[in-house]
């Protein structure tokens, strides 16, 4: 118990002794990354279903997800009974600034299906299915790489974890059929950076989960409008 105590006394005081740029530590263990990760790679499926029904059909199914989704994020800030059996359920797998119960948030299941419809609203299919398919693979991948093996740090992330995300993301460039290379490595590159580096508005952090693959879609759509 007094080393739970001290332990939480710590992140408290880090948190509010650190330079306004850096994140808090990290809390999740190892086993609990692999969890929050697998369902993180879940995700994998909707580019996949994507990449096989029209933009129409996958509106209609993101749309109501979507939707569900965001309801629960925002009663679980807000209504008692959702929050109880949402911490209940998930705070194993929260990161701390998922536990700060005095700010609003959304969690990164909302963010990664909120990432996908804006996808499909605004990109064609092959960039859209490329940039989902990392932030699920490659992500997943840098997370628990980084977290394993990670010894060369720089902020939150590892260098063995960035390399990790770019060597998967180069893997789906070269298997996306009809890609064009040159614009896969471009995306490639950018969502490594991205995942590497905090996206902010002001002092606003962007998820991982909805930078990463807008941030590359665009990269991408701006590549083949200027370069092909």
């Amino acid at each position: 118990m007094a080393f739970v105590c001290n332990f939480s006394n710590k992140l408290i005081y880090d948190h509010f002794t650190a330079p306004v740029t850096m994140e808090v530590i990290d809390r999740l263990e190892l086993r609990y990354e692999v969890a929050r990760k697998a369902i993180h790679l879940s995700s994998l499926s909707i580019p996949v279903i994507y990449w096989f029904i029209s933009r129409e059909l996958a509106l209609l199914l993101l749309v109501p997800l979507f939707s569900g989704f965001f309801l629960i994020d925002l009663l679980k800030n807000f209504f008692e009974p959702v929050s109880r059996w949402y911490h209940k359920t998930f705070d194993s797998m929260l990161r701390t600034h998922e536990l700060e119960g005095n700010k609003t948030y959304l969690n990164g299941a909302t963010h990664i299906v909120m990432a996908a419809l804006l996808l499909v609203l605004f990109f064609p299919k092959i960039i859209a299915v490329t940039a989902f398919t990392m932030v699920a693979v490659s992500d997943t991948l840098a997370a628990i790489i980084g977290k394993t093996y990670g010894k060369h740090r720089f902020g939150q992330k590892s260098l063995e974890g960035s390399g990790a995300f770019f060597l998967s993301s180069l893997c789906i460039v070269a298997i996306v059929p009809g890609l064009n290379l040159f614009v896969g490595v471009a995306m490639a590159i950018t969502a490594t950076v991205t995942e590497a580096f905090m996206v902010r508005i002001g002092d606003f952090k962007i998820d991982d989960n909805l930078a990463i693959p807008l941030v590359s879609a665009t990269v991408g759509v701006l590549c083949t409008h200027f370069f092909l």
